[in-house]
C-alpha cells in the first residue's frame, strides 16, 4: 500500500521565524525517519508529504494515497489538529488516529471536560476565563491549576501554574491570556500522583499499552509536569511503569474515556490522583508524540521491550482494520472535487 506521511517539521517553522515555544509540539527528523522505517518494515511504500500546505498542493496535483499516517499538529486555531484529517476526509482518503471532530474536541481542554462529565467520568471541577472579568467570577476552592485551554506538550505550564490565592490567579491568568491569545482553563488542583496511560486500538479493540507514573526529581519544577520538566526529562523526571490493581483501575478509566470520546488507533490519557485518593482525568491526547526515544509512548514501550517499529505497526494495524471496514474510496468523489 502507498502510505502518505503528514507532519509538521519543527526546523522548517523555526527557519520561517516561529519561536521555540510556538513550535514545541512539532516533530524532528528523527521522528519522521522512525515512522517511515516502521511503515516500510510492514511492506508498505511510505511517501513523505509534509504539512497542511504541502498536502493541499499534492491533492491539487492529483496525488492520492491508500492511507495517510498523520501526525500533523497544525499551527492556527482550536481545530488546528483537525485540519489535515478534515482535508483528507473531504477527499475520501483515510488516515491514522482520530477523526477531525475528536481531534478538534480534545485540543480544547474545557470542551473535552464537559463531554467527560456527560459520560459520568471524573475530571477536576473547572472554569474557563476568556477575560479578566471571567477570572473575577471564579469561586473554585484553592489551590487551582491554570493553563491555556488549547495547547499540548505542556505549553504554558510552568512553576507558577499552581495558584493558591486570588492575587496569583489574576497574575497567571493575565499572563497566559496575553502570551497565548486564547482563554485560560482554571481547574481544581489534584495534589496526588500523576500517571499517563498509553492506549492502542479503537472501540472495543482498544487496550492499554501501559500505565506510567511521572515522578519529579530534585531540581525539577515541583508538583507539576511542566514544559521545562518535559523538555529536560533526563535530569528532572523519572518514569515508572506500574502494574497490579492500581494499573488495572487506571487503565479501565482511561479506556472508558478513550471509547466514550471516540478516539482511535493510539494515544494517551493523563490522570492524576486527588487529595481524596480518587483519580481525575486531566487530558486526552489522541495525537500523542511519537519520537522514538523522548515521547511518553516510546518510553512506555521501551520499559516493556517493545521497539518503536512495533508501536508503529500496532497503530497502523488498527487504522488498516478500520479502512478495511470503511467504504472504498470512490472515483466519483474525485470527479466531484475536480468539478
Amino acid at each position: 500500500m502507498k502510505i502518505g506521511l503528514t507532519y509538521d517539521l519543527r526546523q522548517d517553522y523555526l527557519a520561517s521565524g516561529y519561536s521555540l515555544e510556538e513550535t514545541a509540539e512539532f516533530d524532528s527528523p528523527a521522528t519522521i525517519d522512525a515512522i517511515e522505517a516502521g511503515i516500510r518494515a510492514m511492506g508498505h511504500v511510505p511517501e513523505r508529504i509534509g504539512n497542511l500546505t504541502a498536502l493541499m498542493r499534492c491533492l491539487v496535483e492529483g496525488t492520492r494515497w491508500d492511507l495517510v499516517f498523520n501526525i500533523a499538529e497544525g499551527m492556527h486555531g482550536f481545530a488546528r489538529e483537525a485540519q489535515v484529517p478534515a482535508l483528507l476526509e473531504a477527499h475520501g482518503i483515510p488516515c491514522t488516529f482520530s477523526d477531525p471532530m475528536v481531534l478538534g474536541l480534545c485540543l480544547h481542554k474545557a470542551m473535552t471536560k464537559r463531554v467527560l462529565r456527560d459520560l459520568s467520568l471524573p475530571t477536576p471541577d473547572f472554569a474557563v476565563a476568556e477575560t479578566m472579568d471571567d477570572v473575577r467570577s471564579i469561586h473554585l476552592e484553592y489551590p487551582l491549576f491554570v493553563k491555556p485551554v488549547a495547547e499540548g506538550t505542556s505549553k504554558g505550564i510552568h512553576s507558577t501554574s499552581v495558584v493558591r490565592n486570588r492575587e496569583q490567579l489574576y497574575r497567571v491568568c493575565r499572563m497566559l491570556q496575553d502570551d497565548f491569545r486564547q482563554p485560560v482553563l482554571v481547574e481544581r488542583f489534584l495534589s496526588g500522583r500523576e500517571y499517563t496511560v498509553g492506549i492502542v486500538g479503537s472501540g472495543a479493540k482498544a487496550h492499554a499499552l501501559g500505565v506510567m507514573e511521572i515522578l519529579l526529581l530534585e531540581g525539577a519544577d515541583q508538583l507539576i509536569y511542566s514544559q521545562n520538566n518535559k523538555e529536560a526529562y533526563e535530569d528532572r523526571v523519572r518514569y515508572a511503569l506500574i502494574q497490579g490493581e492500581s494499573a488495572a483501575k487506571l487503565s479501565r478509566l482511561a479506556l472508558d474515556a478513550w471509547r466514550g470520546l471516540g478516539c482511535r488507533d493510539g494515544g494517551r490519557v493523563d490522570i492524576r490522583i486527588g487529595g481524596d485518593g480518587l483519580p481525575g482525568i486531566l487530558e486526552i491526547n489522541p495525537l500523542s508524540g511519537l519520537h522514538p526515544i523522548r515521547s511518553e509512548l516510546s518510553i512506555m514501550c521501551a520499559f516493556q521491550g517493545i521497539e518503536h517499529g512495533e508501536l508503529i505497526r500496532m497503530i497502523m494495524e488498527s487504522a488498516l482494520e478500520r479502512v478495511g471496514q470503511a467504504r472504498p474510496h470512490s472515483q466519483k468523489m474525485d470527479l466531484v472535487l475536480a468539478a
